[in-house]
C-alpha cells in the first residue's frame, strides 16, 4: 500500500477502536471469498493460454 499525503489544508484523522467478534469474522470471510475469486481468475487466464 502505498503512502497517503494530506492535501495542503486538510487534516485527516483516524478513529482506532476495536472490532467486534462479528466484525472480525466479516472482514475474514470477504477476504477469503476475495482470495477464492482471484485464484479463478487467474485459474481461467492461465487456462485461455494454454489453448
Amino acid at each position: 500500500m502505498g503512502l497517503i499525503r494530506e492535501p495542503k489544508g486538510v487534516d485527516f484523522y483516524v478513529i482506532n477502536k476495536p472490532w467486534t467478534a462479528e466484525e472480525k469474522k466479516e472482514l475474514s470471510e470477504f477476504i477469503e471469498k476475495s482470495k477464492a475469486r482471484l485464484k479463478e481468475k487467474i485459474k481461467k487466464g492461465k487456462q485461455r493460454k494454454a489453448a
